[in-house]
């Protein structure tokens, strides 16, 4: 079959929103899915998931065997995390070695990864709305941009809370070199998915 044959789709997922279309669980209650946004076709699915407080790029397919491309290890993943506190240089040092985090009740190994700090300015780039996420009397945050080349269960929010510093807010800015340009909530058909 040609590439002709299915649909993809980049979105710029809110938060709130499960990353599928069917929820499975006991109670769907007030949670929100992927179809609400646009009138996807049959068949489609995303390609990895951000948790339901996550926001930023997320990649749709009715391919199902484009999903092992874009979720290879060789495929970075960039998220945007602002975190409670000022984040040390410390910190980012132990982020970019590894560290042990819990996964489904195992202890797990992070392989190294890129991290960094980063301000407003360098998210004004992208299509983010910057907003005050709690009362001033809670004490200072900040951003960090962390690129990794796997994608655990939560992650980033476990390696940041690791080493001290507990995601607030978690967006995920660029897989591969595909990188967020739709603002929030937005679907954008492609014709081709490239993430090399």
């Amino acid at each position: 079959m040609s590439d002709q044959t299915f649909s993809h789709f980049i979105i710029h997922k809110p938060k709130g929103f499960l990353s599928q279309f069917v929820y499975e669980g006991k109670r769907k209650g007030s949670k929100r899915l992927l179809g609400e946004l646009f009138n996807f076709p049959k068949g489609t699915m995303s390609i990895g998931r951000l948790d339901q407080n996550t926001e930023g790029l997320l990649i749709l397919t009715t391919n199902g065997m484009e999903s092992e491309n874009v979720r290879s290890s060789k495929i970075e993943k960039e998220y945007f995390a602002q975190v409670d506190g000022i984040i040390t240089e410390d910190a980012i040092e132990r982020l970019k070695r590894g560290l042990e985090i819990g996964v489904l009740g195992t202890r797990y190994q992070t392989k190294p990864c890129k991290a960094k700090k980063i301000t407003e300015q360098d998210i004004i780039d992208y299509p983010i709305e910057l907003m005050k996420i709690r009362d001033d009397k809670h004490g200072p945050t900040s951003w960090v941009s962390i690129t990794v080349n796997e994608g655990k269960f939560r992650q980033i929010r476990k390696m940041t809370a690791g080493v001290g510093f507990p995601t607030l807010r978690l967006i995920r800015v660029r897989i591969g070199t595909l990188h967020l340009n739709l603002k929030n909530g937005h679907v954008q058909k492609i014709d081709h998915i490239v993430v090399k």
